[in-house]
């Protein structure tokens, strides 16, 4: 599997940015896809997450209704909308995968960096006031 981030870049608060995650090497129908964070000094954090096949999703309290997870199965591409950006959003953004899916019930939020097998190389976004 092989994960390929990116869409970063600096950006002025209260602005937006769409991070993309080419994947490839698999067929990802049962996998769930992810995006996660980490600042400088500080523990990686999940942002947010989306089932391939279901679209079903999950989102840290911190991102709710300012980030937008999706996926275009046509171009196996999961994207991250970022939108009213603020200063404590700036970090390097990782997507990252977990499958197949086996026995899992479809509306389980994999939230956590030990659920991912797979991880991209992170691009970095930065946010100034």
């Amino acid at each position: 599997v092989q994960l390929q981030a990116s869409g970063g870049g600096l950006v002025q608060a209260g602005g937006s940015l769409r991070l993309s995650c080419a994947a490839s090497g698999r067929t990802f129908s049962n996998y769930a896809m992810a995006w996660f964070r980490q600042a400088p000094g500080k523990e990686r954090e999940f942002v947010a997450t989306i089932r391939w096949g279901g679209g079903s999703t999950c989102y840290a309290e911190s991102v709710k209704g300012r980030f937008a997870i999706s996926r275009d199965n046509a171009k196996n591409t999961v994207y991250l909308q970022l939108n009213s950006l603020k200063p404590e959003d700036t970090a390097v953004y990782y997507c990252a995968a977990k499958g197949p899916l086996v026995f899992y019930s479809a509306d389980r939020c994999f939230d956590a960096p030990h659920d991912y097998d797979y991880w991209g190389q992170g691009t970095l976004v930065t946010v100034s006031s």
